[in-house]
């Protein structure tokens, strides 16, 4: 089994539980880490037999712009669509992490990981 990791991505998205994180939005850092048969890909030098880092990018760009209270729902739901759309999916981890949330005090981010 090989471990892929897509760290860092940047999203401008309206999550939180505040109407106004739903109105003005943050700014948000997904990583991942998948775990997927490497082994064919190694060997083969072929994208067919790899998980397509750019397709799993665009799933994760879709579900960051649908608005949700909680970075938990987020989360999930990236997994859930990640399992979907590769059937190769061995497990996978995804932490979501909050930059500047409005929680009264200077806090540089929160973040939630779930994992499958």
């Amino acid at each position: 089994m090989g471990l892929i990791e897509i760290e860092g991505m940047h999203f401008y998205a309206y999550h939180g539980h505040f109407e106004v994180e739903q109105i003005v939005g943050n700014d948000f850092i997904v990583n991942l880490q998948l775990g997927v048969d490497c082994n064919k890909a190694a060997l083969s030098d072929d994208l067919n037999d790899a998980l397509n880092y750019q397709a799993v990018y665009t799933l994760i760009q879709k579900e960051m712009a649908v608005k949700s209270r909680l970075l938990e729902n987020v989360a999930n739901r990236i997994l859930d669509v990640l399992f979907a759309e590769f059937s190769n999916l061995e497990n996978a981890k995804v932490k979501i992490s909050k930059m500047n949330p409005p929680m009264g005090g200077e806090i540089e981010k929160v973040s939630v990981t779930l994992e499958r």
